[in-house]
């Protein structure tokens, strides 16, 4: 309901308020048409301000849903709980929802067999080792982009590699030749 509509149902029914007061056993006719006719513009005001079913539940929570007519509020779903919680007291408590430690199964934990990662390491060459420069890559296109513009900057690497990891490392595609440098000057 918005807020015209909240105004005019409003005035609407302190009109039908006053209308209340004033009736006696003496009123006119053409007084209790004019009531009736502003009853049925309230009526008309509430039903065009009303977007909802009604409920069919008296439970807050749940207004429209499924009806157990032996529940207090009438709804289905909160009284399925209740049931739960008392059919948990007379059986000893709540069974526990999983048990304390992982049980092992034959082909062992999860967390032991990581699934399998394909992806692409950008490597450069550092003049003694290989070193990740940039971030994995998921897809091998952009991989490659990634050192082909890393090639063209201005302070490139001696060196880049393409390595593919999936089980294992396997070096696909090398930029450059990595030459071995000695870090003492004089040899």
């Amino acid at each position: 309901m918005n807020h015209a509509q909240l105004t005019a149902l409003g005035r609407a029914l302190r009109l039908l308020g006053e209308h209340g007061e004033a009736l006696a056993s003496d009123t006119p006719d053409g007084k209790l048409h004019e009531v009736r006719a502003d009853l049925k513009r309230a009526v008309d005001l509430l039903e065009e301000s009303v977007t909802t079913a009604a409920p069919t539940t008296r439970c807050p929570e749940h207004p429209n849903g499924p009806v157990d007519s032996a529940a207090p509020d009438l709804c289905l779903l909160c009284e399925t709980r209740r049931r739960a919680a008392r059919r948990a007291e007379y059986d000893g408590g709540p069974a526990p929802a999983r048990p304390a430690e992982p049980v092992p199964s034959r082909y062992g934990m999860r967390g032991e067999r990581p699934q399998p990662q394909q992806r692409w390491l950008p490597e450069a060459w550092n003049g003694r080792t290989w070193e990740l420069c940039g971030t994995p890559r998921r897809d091998r296109r952009e991989a490659e982009l990634y050192i082909a513009a890393q090639v063209r900057a201005p302070r490139a690497a001696m060196a880049y590699r393409l390595v593919h990891e999936f089980t294992d490392y396997e070096v696909l595609r090398t930029w450059g030749t990595p030459v071995r440098r000695d870090t003492e000057p004089m040899g």
